[in-house]
């Protein structure tokens, strides 16, 4: 590879960040969208058994709409930034985005905006987290019924989202200050 100034060459480094930001947030949309295919009133829609107390109540599957269209939300809000940021760059360079890695960019609107595309990302991954839990416990049964599968289905996932969500956050605010 060719000696190039850093400032260019991180030009590049963001580009390729930013398609890696709508690409995740593009999978998590197509998850979205999955998850409001069903219809959460449906009592054929749980695997409950039919008992009462298991069955979760009408502010469950509200609050699962809810938080599938906040974390719809936040997606496309980050998506649409960072493709905002990456047609920056092409037009800083003439429309070619080929040789990104010469466009002179502002550094410090080019991390806002990353920043707010992450954050946007992040907080679309925390309302996608909410809606799976009221998933489960639509599906699974809600905590009063004390189901072993819907502790087994939440358990992992307030343990590795977050997990991965921190080292998210660590790795933009890394990269945030390089």
């Amino acid at each position: 590879m060719e000696h190039m100034p850093r400032r260019s060459l991180s030009t590049s480094i963001h580009v390729m960040a930013l398609d890696g930001i709508v690409n995740v947030n593009s999978l998590f949309m197509l998850a979205v969208f999955l998850g409001l295919a069903g219809d959460p009133s449906d009592p054929k829609y749980t695997l409950t058994g039919g008992e009462p107390k298991c069955a979760a109540a009408k502010s469950v599957g509200e609050d699962l709409i809810t938080f599938h269209v906040y974390s719809f939300s936040a997606f496309l809000f980050s998506s649409l930034v960072a493709s905002g940021l990456k047609q920056a760059i092409r037009i800083s360079r003439g429309g070619e985005l080929r040789y990104v890695s010469l466009a002179q960019v502002n550094t410090r609107a080019l991390r806002a905006g990353i920043l707010a595309s992450a954050t946007g990302s992040l907080f679309g991954c925390i309302f996608l987290l909410l809606a799976l839990v009221n998933l489960i416990q639509i599906k699974l049964g809600s905590w009063a019924c004390r189901s072993f599968y819907s502790f087994a289905a939440v358990v992992p996932l307030f343990i590795l989202v977050p997990s991965a969500l921190i080292i998210y956050l660590c790795v933009v605010l890394h990269a945030f200050t390089r």
